[in-house]
Formats: C-alpha cells, structure tokens, sequence
C-alpha cells in the first residue's frame, strides 16, 4: 500500500495523443444535479393555474426555460419526492413520472441543458471530447451511468444492477479490458457505496481504476443550505427558496450532510440567533425546522458510507483546494434571517462547495487496502471547473495510457 503523486509539471504539455489497440473503457458516474430527467404528466391538480396538468415525455432538468421565476414553482412541484415512513423510501410526486435519459451513453452528462450547449451548462463535455481525441468512442470505450440523484444509494438497487450489467457489458465489447470509473462529486460517494457491495474477485477482474474527483467523503456543510434557505446550483436563474421545496424532500440533500466520523460533537455547524448545532444536534435541526421526513431520510442515509470502507480498487482521488469554502453557516441579522435567508458564511479551507477534510477523506484508505491510492490536489480549482481544466484532462491522460 502507498500513495503515488504524479508530478503536475510533468503532465502539462508534454503527453501527446497515443493511439493504442485496446484503451480501458471509461464509465462516467456523474454527480448531484448532473444527469438530465425527462418527465411525463398526468395530474389532477397543480400548484398554479397555469402549470401543466399533462404531458407527452419532455426534458424538465436541467431546461432553463423550466426554471425561470414565472414557472419554476411548476417544475419544482413535478420534481419533489414524498416520503412514506412507512417503507422508508421516497416516490414522486403525484401525477408526475421522472425518467433518466441517455443510461449507457455521454450526451446527457455532456451538458447539463440538451437545448443550450454552452459553455455555462457544460458538464463532462470537455472530458468526453479529450477522450475521443485520445482514441475513446463514444457509447463504446467511453460512457457513462446518469442516474436519480434525488436519491441516495439505499433507494438505488435497480440502477447498481444496471451499473453492474454496463460495466460487463463495456468489458466485453472492449475485448474483456477491465473499466475505469470515473465519478464526480456525489457520483464518487454513490460509486463508492457499490464497489463496497461487489465482490473483490468481481472487482478485480472488471475494474482497473477508481477516479473520483472532488468527491465529499465527509459530506459538506453545503448541504445544510438544501434545509434552510436554499441552493441553486449556481446555475439556476431563480432565487434559492424556490429551490428549497424539492431539495428538502431528496434523500440526497440527506445523505450530504456531514458526517459525525468528520465533524466532532463541539464544531459549530449552524449558528442561529437561537441556538446553534452540530453534527450531534441534527434531530433538533429538522425538529425546528418542521421537517421530520427529513430526519428520518438523515436516519435512513447517514450510515451508508459513514465508515467510508474503502473500495478494494486502486484509487485515484483528486480534487480542488486553496479556495474559501464555507465551514459554518451563519443567520443572524435581518438579512440573513433564519431559516428562509441564505446565511453569512465562516470559511476554511476547499473547493468552494466541499471543505478540504472532507475531499482528503480518501487517504484514511492508506494501509486499510492493497491496492494503490493515488492523491492529487490542484490548487485554485473549484467543485465544478476543476473538470474542464487542462490539469485535470492531463492527469486523467496519464492515468489512462501509464501502462502503455
């Protein structure tokens, strides 16, 4: 067991394309708000009047032109889960069926809306086009498995067996070439909690590397925001409390929350004019905030990865740092009101959107595997830009061709 840091400086400018007869296959595992859904409508009532009742199937995530201020509470509406206590899992709303396009195949995690592919809404696109350039296909050496990321791993049994399937089947169609997976942010915690449930023989024989990249190991204070006032992605032209209304209900935004293994009981999460909480107070955090449900979706997804096991592949864990990440939330004047405010932030260190124990999560796998893993950090990069950085694509290049 050890860590190997490939040298950055060696990486940039000096690998050419290579060509060679058999690639390791890419499988792109995606994160929160990363894969495209499509929707169907047949409702009985609506939140206005002028919302939808029906429909034929049509892109709702991400469309721009379904999220705008006029319309957003529409759409929103048709993307909220409920939760039933009873089964301990979540459905969609009623009258409204999601679907998740493009499984097996890049174009829906290119970017983020089909009708705008700019630049803003770009998501893997840049990636995918380095790979093509590099000698991958398309739907055959690189693809990718979009899934619901309004749900957490324990509502996730029917896309693992899909992923399982594609990874076999990609092994094939690739001359029996073992895959490497690829996933981002939530998809690297999501990844992780399968290749946790594989058998080491299975994974040995059809997974050659594990690349996660700005994966929130710990979970991030971030995710308290999806709770109180709110959070749009940042791409989103609405104001976060719109939001907030399908946010609070994904089990997700749940299974985010920062772990107890991460945080210790005296670090202040959230501080309000009231009273203040910490990973030890999250019964009373939803208890004040009227949102049982939410609690037992917290009940439900905080231990699936909690002991964050690690994944018997080698690794190869990346991310961002060096950039002011918000490590408490704080509501405590009249613009900053709690819970409906977005809140002043105290900072540390991260990618902007997960703190940096949470990213370095990974290294608590060095001695608990055989297997190698690999730790690379670029400083300046944020969550999101870090995947179309020219550092990122080139060590991504030399972990793919360093075996040829």
């Amino acid at each position: 067991m050890y860590i190997k840091i490939i040298p950055v400086l060696l990486l940039v400018g000096v690998l050419n394309p290579i060509h060679c007869e058999t690639l390791n296959p890419v499988i792109i595992v995606p994160g929160d708000g990363g894969s495209q859904m499509d929707a169907v409508l047949n409702k009985t009532s609506v939140v206005h009047f002028f919302c939808r009742k029906e429909s034929r199937l049509y892109n709702i995530w991400i469309n721009i032109k379904e999220l705008l201020p006029a319309v957003i509470d529409c759409s929103i509406d048709n993307l909220r889960l409920v939760y039933d206590n009873v089964t301990r899992t979540t459905s969609n709303s009623p009258g409204a069926e999601i679907y998740i396009p493009g499984f097996g195949n890049t174009e829906t995690v290119e970017y983020l809306d089909p009708s705008l592919q700019i630049s803003v809404l770009g998501y893997f696109a840049d990636i995918v086009n380095s790979l093509t350039k590099w000698g991958y296909i398309r739907g055959q050496s690189v693809r990718a498995a979009p899934y619901d990321f309004r749900k957490a791993p324990n509502e996730m049994g029917v896309y693992f067996i899909k992923l399982k399937n594609l990874i076999e089947d990609t092994y094939i169609m690739n001359n029996n070439t073992p895959v490497v997976l690829l996933a981002h942010s939530l998809g690297g915690c999501v990844s992780l909690y399968f290749l946790n449930n594989q058998a080491q023989s299975w994974k040995d024989k059809y997974i050659s590397k594990y690349v996660t990249v700005s994966a929130p190991w710990g979970g991030t204070i971030k995710s308290l925001l999806l709770f109180t006032s709110g959070y749009t992605f940042d791409y989103v032209p609405s104001e976060p409390r719109h939001m907030r209304r399908l946010q609070r209900t994904m089990p997700s935004s749940a299974f985010l929350m920062p772990s107890d293994r991460f945080w210790t009981s005296d670090e202040v999460l959230v501080v309000t004019p009231f009273k203040n909480y910490t990973v030890n107070d999250y019964k009373e955090f939803f208890n004040d905030l009227d949102l049982d449900f939410a609690y037992q979706m917290r009940i439900d997804t905080g231990h699936l990865i909690r002991d964050l096991k690690p994944p018997g592949v080698d690794v190869y864990c990346v991310h961002g740092q060096d950039i002011p990440t918000p490590h408490m939330l704080v509501f405590d004047t009249d613009s900053h009101r709690w819970p409906d405010d977005p809140p002043r932030y105290v900072y540390g260190d991260g990618d902007e959107t997960v703190g940096v124990r949470s990213l370095t999560g990974c290294l608590r796998w060095v001695g608990q595997q055989k297997q190698e893993v690999n730790h690379q950090v670029f400083p300046k990069l944020k969550h999101l830009e870090i995947l179309s950085s020219e550092y990122l694509k080139d060590y991504l290049k030399s972990i793919l061709f360093n075996n040829n």
